[in-house]
């Protein structure tokens, strides 16, 4: 199901956001982190949470991250075109990568925002956006992110801070890798704020990334 089909956009808007599985309360900061690498100014994270727009536009407000990218992740190269990914004809997952700097914001931070800021809990999907392009993913790029990864669903999962199970996915990013999408979809919420679905789905994610992550905003 495509994001943008007019004809179904409030029925599926209604619906989603009645399915939604909230966090039972802030999620608690993870327990295991990443290091930060003495000298380090730059390390990337990537994460499918639904539509790519909305997930660009929250990072985007985070203090010591330089740049988001919205993309493809999970899929080949040659299928990452948004015309076969959002018909669900391919392996991929809309994504973004994340560069930040980690003495300023770390990997555990990000994953706390990413918990907070999607559905966890719907399979294959995220509110009116449904299928397997959509789902709930982390893509890890190496042992240590998949570890530190692992380590906050289980937390998460033991506390109970979701009424449903997680069902977020851990994929390593190296099987495939990730691939920008096309420019019209970058920065798509700040060019496009009028956009119907930006109003509805964006702005209410931004908004609570501001409320509930005020220290961490720029």
């Amino acid at each position: 199901m495509r994001k943008h089909c007019p004809t179904t956009f409030l029925a599926l808007a209604i619906v989603g956001c009645a399915g939604r599985s909230e966090a039972a309360g802030d999620l608690p900061a993870p327990r295991v982190d990443l290091p930060a690498a003495p000298g380090a100014q730059r390390a990337t994270a990537v994460f499918a949470g639904g539509c790519f727009w909305c997930t660009e536009a929250v990072f985007e407000e985070l203090a010591g991250v330089h740049e988001v990218v919205s993309g493809y992740a999970g899929g080949s190269r040659d299928d990452a075109d948004y015309k076969k990914v959002s018909a669900g004809a391919t392996r991929h997952a809309e994504a973004i990568r994340v560069a930040y700097d980690p003495a300023k914001i770390g990997y555990g931070q990000l994953l706390r925002v990413f918990m907070t800021l999607h559905d966890p809990t719907q399979v294959d999907g995220q509110g009116p956006d449904l299928g397997r392009q959509y789902r709930s993913a982390i893509f890890y790029a190496g042992e240590d992110e998949k570890r530190v990864a692992a380590a906050y669903l289980k937390q998460l999962t033991d506390a109970g801070s979701f009424s449903r199970p997680i069902v977020t996915t851990l994929e390593p990013l190296s099987g495939s890798g990730f691939f920008p999408a096309e420019a019209y979809h970058q920065n798509y919420v700040k060019l496009h704020p009028g956009d119907p679905y930006v109003r509805v789905h964006a702005t209410a994610k931004v908004k609570k990334v501001r409320d509930k992550f005020a220290a961490l905003v720029r």
